[in-house]
């Protein structure tokens, strides 16, 4: 065995005999395993680096604020916001699938898109009708 080997099982048994060192947290627990499978074994250690130190690809912050507009579509009760933040998702969409080579554009959100429309069109309706 290696005399550096040896020294760390001698270390690790006595501070488990200590008490120092307690694994009774990690027991019939899973492993947090980072799914990177897909990453180059030469990469690997790079990306670790850059998630570490917090930094994000643009796709990813793209993303996360798709999804905070969304959210905040969802949640708003004025039209008028909720219509500027439908044009700026939009936007954001069609910036996306600029730089891809399949869209994702929110009329594929079929169901979610029509709510939104419909919603957005009897409300108009009904202000136009109480100008009138």
């Amino acid at each position: 065995m290696n005399p550096l080997a040896r020294i760390a099982e001698q270390r690790i048994s006595q501070a488990i005999e200590d008490g120092s060192l307690s694994f009774e947290k990690w027991k019939n627990k899973p492993l947090s395993l980072e799914d990177d499978h897909f990453v180059p074994d030469d990469l690997k250690i790079a990306y670790k680096m850059l998630k570490n130190s917090g930094y994000l690809p643009p796709e990813v912050e793209e993303k996360k604020e798709i999804q905070r507009i969304e959210d905040l579509i969802a949640s708003t009760e004025d039209e008028h916001v909720r219509i500027k933040q439908m044009k700026k998702l939009n936007l954001m969409l069609m910036k996306v699938d600029s730089r891809r080579g399949r869209p994702q554009n929110i009329t594929l959100q079929d169901e979610y898109y029509s709510k939104i429309v419909e919603r957005v069109s009897l409300y108009s309706q009904v202000e136009k009708e109480a100008k009138e």
